[in-house]
């Protein structure tokens, strides 16, 4: 059976300002999702609140993961249940390698599955790491130097799509990967996502551009305005906000309340 992520009813905030107001949403193992809206509407809020981020509050809702509540675990454990989020600002770690972090977190969620597991020996891991860059068209000296320190906007983004790659989660949220990325950088990213997406990886991409949506496909387009879901539909939905903004949605949304 395919795991599912669902988000219902979700209302949540940040020292006392509610951000979310209300967020359903679904997605499964094999699909990828594309969360768009302008700046300042939730959609890395939403992010920190599914990944545990111990700042923000849910004051309301729930967050399923294969019928499991998230929303009173911690970070760590919802990680080893197979949920992963790529930072929009990834921290550097210095004097820790790329390559020494992957291994500690991979033996964490070995662990997690088995508490008399010894951890991966270290050759088996070298053969999984290389055989992960090598998908991805990444150089393997990237894996000896230290987590994000000194590494380019695309490097960041980079590293973690390998993270996404050793780990293999079972649904990834990509917060605004493509934030700062030059059009090359895009393009590589793309292609991680690309050659990673099958159906043991559901994905939701966050975003306000629509760019990185020309190189990776989604099956379902959410639009995200005041902390709610209000639009929803195939990938033709960010050509059309492409072309017409979200001027439509603001003034659908003010036509409600007045109705109302």
């Amino acid at each position: 059976m395919k795991s599912v992520l669902e988000v219902r009813g979700l209302y949540a905030g940040i020292d006392g300002r509610e951000i979310l107001r209300g967020v359903d949403l679904v997605v499964r193992q094999g699909e990828i999702h594309a969360l768009m809206g302008p700046n300042g509407t939730g959609k890395s809020t939403l992010a920190n609140v599914l990944m545990g981020h111990p700042s923000y509050q849910v004051t309301q809702g729930e967050i399923l993961f294969d019928g499991v509540n998230l929303v009173e675990l911690q970070a760590d454990e919802r990680a080893r249940l197979g949920l992963f989020l790529a930072f929009q600002y990834p921290v550097a770690i210095p004097g820790l390698s790329v390559a020494n972090f992957l291994r500690a977190a991979v033996n964490s969620r070995r662990r997690a599955q088995d508490p008399d597991d010894k951890g991966i020996p270290v050759p088996e891991f070298r053969r999984i790491l290389k055989e992960k860059m090598d998908l991805l068209q990444m150089p393997h000296e990237f894996a000896g130097r230290y987590l994000n320190d000194g590494f380019s906007g695309g490097e960041k983004k980079r590293a973690e799509i390998l993270q996404l790659a050793t780990l293999e989660p079972k649904i990834a949220v990509l917060d605004e990967t493509d934030s700062g990325l030059d059009i090359d950088a895009l393009r590589i990213v793309a292609h991680g996502v690309n050659t990673l997406a099958n159906e043991a990886l559901g994905v939701l991409v966050i975003t306000h551009y629509q760019r990185i949506l020309n190189y990776v496909k989604p099956h379902r387009v959410h639009i995200m305005l005041a902390g709610r879901i209000v639009e929803a539909g195939g990938a033709e939905l960010a050509e059309h906000l492409e072309e017409h903004g979200y001027d439509w949605l603001r003034d659908r949304a003010a036509e409600q309340v007045a109705e109302a």
